[in-house]
């Protein structure tokens, strides 16, 4: 437990920026997950839509520094790979 007053606030300032950083990660796996389902489904129009909010998501988590830019990076690059290779 915290003993004084600015401690209180910063675990108080921590609380809430977990959970919004847990948000953020959240919201970008969903949007990668869609992305892969839909490529491994075949529905490359959907895919590409799909992508573009995928994308969207991962660069918010990088400007919040919620993932790294490499991550996202890598995660763009291999998303926009498998979705090239849909019939």
């Amino acid at each position: 437990m915290p003993n004084t007053k600015s401690a209180m606030k910063a675990m108080r300032q921590a609380i809430v920026r977990r959970a919004r950083n847990i948000k953020s990660k959240d919201n970008f796996r969903s949007a990668v997950k869609e992305v892969r389902k839909l490529i491994t489904a075949g529905k490359k129009s959907e895919a590409m839509e799909a992508m573009k909010k995928a994308m969207s998501a991962l660069d918010k988590a990088v400007k919040t520094k919620v993932i790294k830019k490499g991550k996202s990076s890598r995660l763009k690059s291999r998303l926009a790979k498998a979705a090239s290779k849909i019939k």
